[in-house]
């Protein structure tokens, strides 16, 4: 510690004096033990010494008081920014609740604005953050960040209003991980639902500079909130859009898969719920994410990081299936037991890595109660988690031949939401189903989903067998083929579901996180406890629209197992003008599943040693294309680490709890006979 830093801490002169002289005591101590040039050095640090105990004079001339004087601070009580020249007004608000507790709310109104809608979004990230992107004058480069499409406010003229969730940030309140509605998960009588009520309340009343007219916006977390301001909602509510919004956290959004925990989001949950701020931060002690989640089970794991510390993990747990706890919170069940009052755009990704099940999953429960087809639209791009607001001509190594999140902005969201916000607005020529073709690269305006093309063209089911010889095709199995394909699942060396290093998710310069779902599959293809079934070369093109759904006759030498189906477009050998996208496997739709729940999500029971059961799970939603001279795959595996967690393949109580004598390599059999004929149910679109 050097002389200048004893000054800034105001050590007097006598102890800063001492301190020296000990130090250089002790420099002549050693001095005894070792001759010649070390006695140099001690000349120098005598001039040091002699020198200190000059700088540790006083800096101040005592007064007639005998009291030091001091210098008055250069620093003024309370900044008044001068902002005559921005374009806009900031305000920061503490909006009160019914209960009494008071929410921080940014809101950002471009100057000189009347009768201007307001277009609020709220958040467990920062309300100050979202709206605090650059420091600058001008409203475009502040909100040029996560949550804002920024065109579409800034050249709208939009009161931009951006909100703490309770217990985050500046908010006052407890925070609860998306917090249920009141009634048996929350026997407090406030909620997300009653908070939006409120704030949309106290909005409407004191922004003179409003039309009196709301819209709901947000992505992933901050999407699901627009789907809780649609219970019992605000009569000044007139829209509502849920970009990749966490619906059901069991069944495909961030927590689960089909039961299959994704144990990668626990530093996120560390994050999130240790602090008010996220300012503690989940530690690891390995660069390969893969080493980190293979040194214990996650139950394990978590208590080595002190995550039992956290409600929510506590919550998940105790929780490891589909017990009334997920089901009562699943969106989708809560809005189809509710009126449909406030028109909607949900906004789907058909990449998305972390939400991917959400948006298809309410348009499939309320889409019905839309009887006159003008209260609810979906749109589904080409795109990753949320990447609508950003540049979205690639995705990967994926070219889409244009920017189709700027294509988004402009021509569906922006005409949508003035159509309900702004006053004297023309309706929007948005069509019921706005979803992005890939393969081809075309958007395509459907009157529902789903549909092959606008007319309505018929989808149909249709077997896409798994054959031997590791073929595939629509043709069914013949007689006297081999039974069965099988491989070694060996939870010591699981499946990576991308290639290694594996980073952990995270969306800061130089993570990859985002584009997982679009990697290369061909590494995944060549090990050995990874079968991959291929098709011909196709003549005509096979377009499938909607869900495929796995029916997998499978066998395991264990009494418990995960069944990872991908279904894969196989790239020529070739690709004129993009030559690193030859042989490219890029996956279309996939998911996993855990075994135990082949005969119920609600209760785990053991598998049959050996013996042939049918699995059968739906996968993601597609909108693609198989151009002539590619081919089709499906690949089957039992892991996808360290995403997900592995399955120790014997059956345990617990799967957070699994011991390491629990895990045990098993023998994984895939069928393919007539008897006993596995394929995916592929929705195949007709006479497009």
């Amino acid at each position: 510690m050097g002389i200048s830093k004893f000054r800034s801490n105001r050590i007097g002169k006598a102890s800063t004096g001492k301190l020296l002289f000990r130090r250089f005591q002790g420099t002549l101590s050693m001095a005894k033990i070792s001759r010649g040039r070390v006695q140099v050095r001690h000349t120098s640090l005598f001039m040091l010494f002699l020198t200190g105990l000059l700088l540790a004079g006083p800096s101040v001339t005592p007064g007639a008081s005998g009291q030091a004087a001091s210098l008055p601070s250069e620093t003024p009580e309370k900044v008044i920014p001068a902002t005559d020249s921005f374009d806009y007004v900031k305000r920061d608000v503490m909006i009160p609740m019914r209960d009494g507790v008071k929410l921080h709310t940014v809101v950002v109104i471009p100057k000189g604005a009347k009768n201007a809608p307001i277009l609020l979004t709220r958040t467990p990230y920062s309300a100050t953050a979202q709206v605090s992107h650059a420091q600058s004058s001008h409203l475009g480069p502040i909100l040029s960040g996560y949550d804002n499409a920024v065109e579409v406010i800034v050249e709208g003229g939009y009161i931009r209003v951006v909100q703490d969730v309770r217990g985050k940030y500046g908010s006052e309140g407890d925070y609860v991980m998306t917090r249920p509605l009141h009634g048996p998960l929350n026997p407090t009588a406030v909620d997300h639902s009653t908070d939006t009520y409120d704030t949309i309340d106290w909005l409407v009343k004191n922004l003179p500079e409003s039309n009196g007219k709301v819209g709901i916006i947000g992505i992933s977390y901050d999407g699901f909130l627009p789907l809780m301001a649609l219970v019992n909602p605000h009569p000044a509510l007139k829209v509502s859009v849920p970009m990749n919004p966490m619906v059901d956290g069991w069944m495909g959004d961030d927590w689960f898969h089909n039961g299959a925990f994704r144990q990668q989001n626990m530093p996120y949950i560390y994050e999130q719920e240790t602090t008010r701020d996220n300012s503690a931060q989940w530690w690891t002690d390995h660069f390969d994410d893969y080493d980190v989640y293979m040194q214990a089970s996650a139950g394990e794991l978590g208590r080595s990081h002190g995550l039992e510390q956290v409600g929510f993990w506590r919550k998940l747990l105790e929780h490891p299936s589909y017990d009334s706890w997920w089901q009562q919170q699943a969106m989708d069940k809560i809005l189809a037991a509710q009126p449909l009052k406030v028109p909607m755009m949900l906004v789907d990704s058909l990449w998305d890595q972390e939400d991917i099940y959400g948006a298809p999953a309410v348009y499939k429960a309320i889409k019905p109660k839309d009887a006159n087809n003008d209260k609810v639209f979906l749109v589904m791009g080409p795109w990753h988690h949320g990447q609508e607001i950003g540049d979205a001509s690639t995705l990967g190594a994926v070219r889409f031949n244009s920017d189709t999140g700027l294509y988004f902005r402009e021509n569906i969201l922006r005409p949508f939401l003035d159509q309900y916000l702004k006053d004297g607005a023309p309706k929007a020529d948005v069509a019921p189903v706005t979803a992005f073709e890939t393969g081809t690269n075309t958007w395509r305006r459907l009157p529902s989903w789903p549909a092959g093309c606008a007319s309505g063209c018929p989808v149909h089911p249709a077997k896409f067998y798994l054959e031997a010889g590791l073929k595939a095709g629509f043709d069914a199995p013949k007689a006297g083929d081999a039974a069965f394909d099988e491989y070694v699942s060996d939870p010591a060396k699981p499946v990576p579901f991308r290639k290694r290093p594996i980073q952990p998710v995270g969306y800061s310069d130089g993570m990859t996180w985002p584009e997982w779902l679009v990697d290369d599959q061909r590494e995944a293809s060549g090990r050995t406890d990874v079968v991959a079934f291929t098709s011909d070369v196709l003549k005509e093109p096979v377009k499938i629209s909607g869900q495929p759904v796995a029916n997998l006759i499978a066998s395991t030498s264990g009494t418990d197992s995960d069944w990872v189906v991908k279904v894969i477009d196989v790239y020529p050998d070739e690709v004129a003008g993009q030559p690193g996208m030859g042989g490219y496997q890029l996956m279309v739709s996939a998911d996993i599943f855990r075994g135990r729940y082949r005969e119920s999500l609600e209760t785990a029971k053991a598998i049959a040693v050996d013996k042939p059961l049918l699995y059968h799970f739906t996968l993601p939603t597609a909108n693609h294309v198989f151009l002539p001279g590619h081919r089709i795959m499906v690949q089957v595996q039992s892991s996808w680490f360290p995403l997900y967690d592995r399955n120790p393949q014997t059956f345990v109580p617990n799967i957070f709890w699994a011991k390491p004598g629990d895990y045990k390599k098993a023998v994984q059999r895939v069928f393919h006979s007539p008897e006993q004929a596995s394929f995916i149910e592929m929705p195949l679109v007709e006479n497009r």
